[in-house]
């Protein structure tokens, strides 16, 4: 039985899995649209969704300038920052996330990727799908 077992194993170490899905949500936020598989891109979607709700819990104090800021805020942001750094591995789309993409999602309560299902993979019939960023 699979009681109480979230996440799909697929195939993989946990590892390799942790690694792979890190490498997917930083090229998914460097080029908000990637294709891959209908399994993973459906795994992908609970961290990339989790990763832009952790960019949106600070947009307010980013907009205030940063002399007005209290330590503490200053606190919530590097800690932000760090819990995103968990799964994107570079600075650069880092900064992306907190200052480009972020902000365009403030207004929605969430549902930040959209998986779009495409035709079988030619090599081995898999099942694929696009999962990109919501652009409204």
């Amino acid at each position: 039985m699979r009681h109480r077992k979230s996440g799909r194993p697929l195939g993989r170490t946990s590892a390799h899995r942790k690694a792979m899905f890190r490498n997917m949500v930083t090229s998914l936020l460097e080029h908000e649209r990637i294709t891959t598989t209908e399994a993973k891109a459906k795994e992908l979607r609970r961290f990339a969704e989790k990763t832009i709700t952790r960019g949106l819990s600070v947009q307010e104090l980013l907009a205030k300038p940063e002399a007005d800021r209290t330590v503490a805020e200053k606190a919530r942001i590097v800690h932000a920052y760090r819990m995103a750094g968990r799964l994107v591995r570079s600075r650069e789309i880092l900064a992306k996330l907190f200052t480009d993409i972020a902000p365009r999602f403030a207004s929605r309560p969430g549902g930040y990727t959209r998986i779009i299902k495409t035709a079988p993979r030619v090599g081995d019939a898999a099942r694929m799908a696009i999962i990109e960023l919501v652009s409204e």
